[in-house]
C-alpha cells in the first residue's frame, strides 16, 4: 500500500458520479478521459465501490489506472451492491459475503491489491465485529492494504476498532450536514483516523451548480433527497447569495470556500470531491491552498448550520440504511 499518498494532496476524487446517482452516465471513453485529466492535475487518491453502476465504475477505473496502478491510493467498498438476481440493492456485511465481494472487486479492477477497503454501510443483520474480522483477514491475505468504514457511528466505531485498526471513516461532511461533529469527528482524531468526507460541498448545492431541481433527470437521486424537494429546496437557496458574497470577497468560487472550511475544521479530515467536470476538477483541487480567515469561517459557520438547513439529508428509507449519528 502507497500509504503517503493518502494525503498527497489532501483532496481525493470521488468517481461515484462518472457511472451511478446523477443522472445518465458519462460515456467510458469521457470517464477514462477524465480520470487521465485528474491524474494528470494532481490527484492521486480515487474513491470507488462496488455498488457504483453495479460495477461498472471498478471497470472503468481499471481501463483509466492501465500503467498508472501503482501511482494512486485506489479505495473501494464492500456491503452493498446491486443484487444481480433482483436488480435490488442489498446490503451484506456477512464474512462470506465481503470476501467474495472484494474477489469481484479485484478483478474488475484489475488489481491485485486495494490500499483502503471500505465497508460501505453496515449490515444490521451481521455484527461489526465479525465484518470487521473478514476484512482484517484480507488485510492479512495482501489484497486489502487497510480498513475503512462507511457512514458509522462513534459507537460502531469504537467496536471495531477494538478487532482491527481501523485506517478511515467514510462521512457525509460539509457546511450543511454537520452529523460528524456529533461524535465521530472527534472520535476520528483522537485515535489518529482519517475521516474522509464525501459531498463535501453539499451534492452540488454549495457549488452553485444546481437553482431549479426540476432540471434533474429522473434517475438523479437528490430527486428523493428531501433538502432538495419543496418547499424545503427553496427556502435552503436563501442562504446562497450572502454564501456567494462571501465567496466573492475571499476571490474564490463557492465550490473552493466549501472546500476551504472543510479542510480547516482539522488536519485528519480529507475532502473527495465528485464531478464529471475537468474544469470542475481543477477547481476543486486548487481549493488545498486555500486558508480562510478566521472570521470568515466564523460567518460560515453562522450562515449554513444545522439549524439553518430545511430539510433532512435522506429521507425515510435512506435513512434507515445508516449508522451515522443524527441530531435530536
Amino acid at each position: 500500500m502507497n500509504d503517503s499518498l493518502f494525503g498527497s494532496p489532501r483532496i481525493g476524487l470521488g468517481c461515484m458520479n462518472l457511472s451511478h446517482a446523477y443522472g445518465t452516465s458519462v460515456s467510458k471513453q469521457a470517464g477514462i478521459d477524465a480520470i487521465h485529466a485528474a491524474l494528470e492535475m494532481g490527484y492521486r487518491h480515487l474513491d470507488t465501490a462496488t455498488l457504483y453502476g453495479k460495477g461498472a465504475n471498478e471497470e472503468l477505473l481499471s481501463q483509466a489506472l492501465q500503467g498508472k496502478r501503482d501511482s494512486v491510493f485506489l479505495a473501494s467498498k464492500c456491503g452493498m451492491y446491486i443484487d444481480p438476481a433482483s436488480g435490488k440493492k442489498r446490503i451484506d456485511g456477512r464474512p462470506e459475503s465481503i470476501k467474495v465481494q472484494c474477489e469481484h472487486s479485484l478483478r474488475r479492477l484489475n488489481t491485485d491489491y486495494i490500499d483502503l477497503y471500505y465497508l460501505h454501510r453496515l449490515d444490521p443483520d451481521t455484527p461489526i465485529e465479525e465484518s470487521v474480522a473478514a476484512l482484517a483477514g484480507l488485510v492479512q491475505e495482501g489484497k486489502i492494504g487497510a480498513i475503512g468504514l462507511s457512514e458509522i457511528s462513534a459507537a460502531t466505531l469504537a467496536r471495531a476498532q477494538a478487532v482491527h485498526p481501523i485506517k478511515a471513516v467514510q462521512s457525509e461532511y460539509s457546511l450543511w450536514t454537520r452529523n460528524p461533529e456529533i461524535a465521530v469527528l472527534e472520535a476520528c482524531r483522537q485515535s489518529g483516523i482519517t475521516l474522509v468526507a464525501f459531498s463535501p460541498v453539499a451534492r452540488g448545492f454549495l457549488a452553485n451548480g444546481i437553482h431549479d431541481v426540476t432540471t434533474l433527470e429522473s434517475t438523479d437521486i437528490r430527486n428523493h433527497m428531501p433538502r432538495f424537494q419543496s418547499p424545503y429546496f427553496e427556502q435552503n437557496l436563501r442562504l446562497l447569495s450572502e454564501y456567494h458574497q462571501i465567496a466573492q470577497q475571499c476571490h474564490i468560487t463557492p465550490a473552493q470556500l466549501a472546500l476551504a472550511w472543510l479542510l480547516a475544521q482539522g488536519e485528519h479530515i480529507v475532502p473527495i470531491p465528485g464531478t464529471r467536470s475537468v474544469e470542475h476538477m481543477q477547481e476543486n483541487l486548487d481549493a488545498k491552498d486555500i486558508v480562510l480567515d478566521p472570521a470568515i469561517l466564523k460567518q460560515l459557520d453562522q450562515l449554513i448550520n444545522y439549524h439553518t438547513v430545511y430539510g433532512s439529508r435522506y429521507n425515510s428509507a435512506q435513512q434507515q440504511e445508516i449508522d451515522t449519528e443524527e441530531f435530536i
